[in-house]
């Protein structure tokens, strides 16, 4: 079994408490989901944020959704003036027999826009 890193993003419409936990279910679901993982799998995760979210951390909507024993990590993102506004992303580091090639990486939303090379 060997360490991957998956990656992901997504995007809200506002810093609204309410969207950052419904658009961080969805981007973790999907992760899992995609990369046929359980939480087991999950080694740790690190969610960023951009500057202009801050109603709450994203990795409580994990927690939410079972990661009670999995270290989990938020940060900010840098202020990059042209940057892609209200974006949440997210590295996790898993266990899993998959190739690097067949790991799944999610971009949501308006995310989508920041990896059009892999986004689904």
């Amino acid at each position: 079994m060997a360490v991957r890193a998956v990656r992901g993003a997504t995007q809200v419409d506002a810093d609204d408490r309410g969207e950052i936990l419904a658009a961080t279910t969805e981007l973790v679901s999907e992760v899992m989901s995609r990369n046929e993982l359980t939480t087991d799998d999950v080694i740790s995760v690190l969610f960023t944020a951009t500057p202009d979210l801050t109603a709450e951390f994203p990795a409580l909507a994990a927690r939410k959704l079972g990661f009670q024993e999995v270290p989990l990590m938020c940060a900010s993102e840098i202020a990059v003036p042209h940057a892609l506004p209200r974006v949440i992303r997210l590295m996790a580091h898993v266990a899993t027999d998959r190739p690097r090639a067949e790991v799944q990486h999610v971009y949501l939303r308006g995310a989508k826009a920041l990896r059009l090379d892999i986004a689904q």
